[in-house]
């Protein structure tokens, strides 16, 4: 999208009435921040000049070094459909920068831009379509977050008993309002679990969308009395929420994945993309899958991902080719997680691919017998690896790779690898009621 020039934003904001405007933007860890201003300093934020305290944001900057500078993509402005009681108010997705105007090392948009401006230097444009899924909860008497909800649903049901499919229409009302084009939307296979999919973009613009997408998910469940959340596996013995994220890589407007006479109809780009994935697959597992909670999710038995391997046609590898080709061939990485930082996981994702074409890695063989059913050694004898079974392991393999610490650069990997080492002692010195109910009384 072309950014409107500053007088022109200035005029739309004065004409669509705007009272406040957000400068948003998001944290290492993938949270959304923003700096919300009144309309005398509309300005001045489109001008980029508004200061805030790095040193409070996770990750971002030590507090000797805390000044930082909000850079506002002026393409990113949307008026919510909502009307405050204050009035409206609008968002600017922004960039973080050094308070001399440097790109800011911590920033995970910027860390994406880099990688696409890598793809385009090597004549690419990248495009992504994210699967994000969620649960919908009731809220407690007092408004606090539970698990409890009314729903029976089931994949593609038609009407939940509770209000979740009425707030799932609202969602997308709010999402075709600020400019998503939404391609479906449904009940997921676990109760209370919805997916809304919205159409590809280049990866940047996706990753915005998913950091909005987030918002206004959460936004309109409260309005519902409800509580959206993107943790992967609230509840034990039901499906877990993925974020299935659909890739492919574009060429002078053509698809680059396709090829009429290849095998599988599959270029030597395709080929060397997915081969990508599936090598560096253990070292980002920490950034698609960023929470202990995750790995609840990554287990045999509920749909998502356990093995390192590529298939044509079933679900159970990590990475997927769906059967339209054209202009519609792609890879499905089935993975990563709605927790996920999107603009990091994006990243990985996306220089993992460019360096297996870079290097003319073969992903060998498509594995299409479901690897589920598969013994240890059959598996073993189709050289078939697995991700790490937890978060400490996870963080352990990325705390080595010189792939991940390369595509984020030294400030974000150093900070995430800490965080996550610590969320993860922190989980294991915990006594969880597991233990209590299995060992208190046989002990």
């Amino acid at each position: 999208m072309k950014a409107p020039s500053k007088r022109v934003l200035l005029e739309r904001l004065k004409k669509d009435q705007v009272r406040f405007l957000r400068l948003q933007f998001t944290d290492i860890m993938g949270i959304n921040k923003n700096v919300e201003l009144p309309a005398s300093e509309f300005e001045k934020a489109l001008d980029g000049q508004i200061l805030f305290d790095g040193s409070s944001v996770e990750g971002f900057a030590r507090i000797e070094e805390s000044d930082m500078l909000i850079k506002p993509d002026l393409s990113t402005y949307v008026v919510y459909p909502w009307e405050e009681n204050t009035g409206k108010v609008a968002r600017l997705i922004c960039d973080i920068c050094n308070p001399d105007g440097t790109p800011f090392a911590g920033c995970p948009r910027t860390v994406l831009r880099r990688v696409c401006e890598q793809a385009a230097g090597m004549g690419y444009t990248m495009q992504a379509g994210p699967e994000p899924e969620f649960f919908l909860f009731r809220r407690s008497e007092t408004g606090e977050p539970t698990v409890l909800t009314h729903d029976r649903g089931g994949y593609f049901d038609l009407a939940p008993i509770d209000r979740g499919e009425d707030a799932r229409r609202a969602i997308v009302d709010v999402l075709q309002a600020i400019g998503f084009a939404v391609e479906a939307a449904h009940h997921e296979v676990a109760p209370a679990q919805h997916e809304i999919d919205f159409r590809h973009q280049p990866a940047l613009q996706t990753a915005d969308n998913i950091a909005s997408f987030r918002f206004v998910v959460r936004k309109v469940a409260l309005d519902f009395g409800l509580h959206a959340t993107f943790m992967p596996k609230p509840i034990f013995g039901i499906n877990g929420s993925g974020m299935h994220v659909h890739q492919s890589l574009f060429r002078n407007g053509k698809n680059a994945f396709y090829s009429k006479t290849a095998d599988y109809g599959l270029s030597k780009v395709a080929r060397g993309y997915i081969a990508g994935l599936l090598r560096h697959a253990k070292e980002f597992c920490a950034v698609t899958n960023p929470l202990v909670n995750s790995f609840k999710r990554l287990v045999p038995g509920y749909e998502a991902p356990t093995h390192i391997a590529w298939s044509e046609r079933n679900r159970s590898p990590l990475a997927r080719v769906p059967a339209r080709r054209g202009a519609g061939t792609r890879v499905e990485m089935r993975m990563p997680d709605p927790a996920c930082n999107p603009y990091l996981a994006l990243a990985v994702m996306m220089a993992a691919g460019l360096e297996g074409i870079d290097n003319d890695w073969d992903p060998g063989e498509p594995i299409n017998k479901n690897i589920f059913t598969m013994s240890h050694r059959e598996r073993r004898r189709n050289k078939i690896d697995s991700l790490p079974d937890n978060l400490g392991q996870a963080v352990s393999i990325m705390a080595k790779s010189k792939f991940v610490r390369k595509v984020l650069g030294d400030h974000i990997f150093t900070n995430y690898v800490e965080a996550k080492r610590n969320e993860w002692a922190e989980y294991i010195a915990l006594v969880h009621d597991w233990e209590v109910d299995r060992y208190l009384a046989a002990y």
